[in-house]
């Protein structure tokens, strides 16, 4: 894994809402014209809570730092690992532990949130 690696996805690392701000996420999503989106809703504590809008699938990858965290809204997610895939559901989560060889698929559009490290690179470590 290259840390040169260009990819074509929407990303975006800024905190779009402060604390004691509403999110809308319908609104977000509404508004998305990317087919992989990736924006940091906010922060919590050294967290941060991500809405990723996607279709298609990203690149293997890891962190060899942080773990991460995702949870269906809407559609069908699916999350690779070396000897499994694991898909989820509406109202469906799944942690990815740190150093974890992975990569992320939607089929459909998917919409789900993440919840990471604030420090974490999302395209992985090289």
């Amino acid at each position: 894994m290259s840390a040169a690696q260009e990819y074509s996805y929407a990303t975006f690392l800024n905190v779009l809402f402060s604390s004691l701000q509403l999110v809308d996420v319908p609104s977000l999503v509404a508004a998305c014209p990317d087919r992989w989106y990736n924006q940091t809703l906010c922060q919590v504590n050294g967290s941060v809570v991500r809405l990723g809008v996607l279709q298609g699938e990203y690149h293997w990858h890891k962190h060899d730092n942080d773990d991460e965290f995702f949870f269906v809204l809407e559609g069908r997610f699916i999350i690779d690992l070396e000897d499994r895939s694991v898909e989820l559901s509406q109202q469906q989560g799944f942690v990815v532990p740190k150093g974890i060889v992975h990569r992320t698929r939607a089929p459909e559009r998917a919409i789900i949130l993440m919840v990471e490290t604030a420090a974490i690179i999302p395209t992985g470590d090289a």
